[in-house]
């Protein structure tokens, strides 16, 4: 366990903690050197891995995730010839987190992400997204589309006035609230890493609970164990100011809080996206109750070159569970498996 890191602030009195480099000792599925950007005064990591020279791939993750969620695309892609590119958003992974919840909104989002981008001066860019990295990503092709040459959309969305948001959406939200499961848990009683291995399938529901109540936690796999360890890892020792990043996604869904949620900027975005013309291939999990396979061909057939593969057993983070499978069919459609 490491020491709880001191508060620091930016030159603009922007309060944040950052997360000891100790705490990601011994990923050994992560093992990429951690490169840093400056935003607004505060460290933003990303990983840039593969020839510098090759086809670039940006890979974004959402909640309450970072770039390790996309370790296995990193390994498999970059010994395909590309150029990985993923960086953690504020608030998450190696980037610094800010405390302020107030400080936290999508359009802050997507300025960091244009700012690697550009600061980077990224082309020819594949993008792959899914969950919140669907709008902060998206948002970069509507913006700058010149910059990217192939979409990967994969369980995610982006707010019009035609999207029907799901049930579990809607109870997501719910349960971040100040007096939600996850609003009153969330961190002393359960951490993200715990939260992971319930959604990867590595513990059920039941002992999600009994963790809750009783403080048991279950053994996990060897695979759970190393999963649920990297994605605690961002947080360790940070407390309840630390998740203030992961805590103001959920509470930032447009339907609830259309300022932070960009609602405004999401149906624009959405709209500029129905004009692209490029490459733009679907890969959705089949078994997410959040980003349903209904909704995923029905915005797929919104574009008359699109591809949809459908992986069915696979859930809302399907990139850490099916990363491998992603990769084959991506370079399948491009005739390179």
């Amino acid at each position: 366990m490491t020491h709880a890191p001191e508060l620091q602030t930016t030159a603009d009195g922007v309060a944040y903690l950052r997360t000891p480099e100790a705490a990601f000792a011994g990923l050994t599925d992560f093992p990429y050197a951690p490169r840093y950007a400056s935003f607004q005064g505060l460290r933003m990591h990303y990983v840039d891995e593969g020839p510098r020279d090759g086809p670039v791939a940006l890979l974004m993750h959402g909640m309450p995730t970072w770039s390790y969620l996309n370790r296995h695309l990193i390994r498999r892609l970059t010994a395909a010839g590309y150029r990985c590119v993923a960086a953690d958003h504020i608030g998450f992974g190696r980037s610094d987190k800010v405390v302020d919840d107030g400080w936290y909104s999508i359009e802050g989002h997507v300025q960091a992400h244009r700012a690697l981008i550009e600061g980077l001066d990224l082309r020819n860019i594949t993008l792959f997204c899914q969950d919140w990295g669907g709008p902060i990503g998206l948002a970069q092709v509507a913006r700058e589309p010149e910059r990217f040459e192939r979409l990967v959309i994969m369980n995610t969305w982006l707010h019009h006035a035609a999207y029907a948001y799901t049930p579990r959406l809607v109870q997501w939200n719910a349960q971040w609230k100040p007096d939600g499961l996850f609003g009153i848990n969330v961190p002393e009683r359960l951490s993200l890493g715990w939260f992971m291995a319930l959604a990867l399938g590595h513990m059920g529901p039941a002992d999600l609970f009994a963790l809750i109540q009783t403080g048991a936690k279950p053994e996990l796999s060897p695979a759970g164990e190393t999963a649920r360890r990297g994605y605690d890892a961002p947080f360790e020792g940070l407390g309840r100011e630390g998740h203030a990043g992961p805590r103001r996604f959920p509470l930032s869904l447009p339907f609830d809080n259309p300022e932070g949620g960009a609602a405004q900027a999401q149906i624009d975005w959405h709209a500029a996206l129905s004009t692209w013309t490029g490459p733009i291939h679907f890969i959705w999990g089949g078994a997410d109750e959040v980003f349903t396979e209904a909704w995923g061909r029905a915005w797929a057939a919104g574009f008359p070159q699109a591809s949809f593969d459908l992986i069915p057993e696979a859930g809302h983070f399907l990139q850490d569970t099916h990363g491998d499978q992603i990769a084959d069919l991506f370079l399948q459609r491009l005739g390179r498996a």
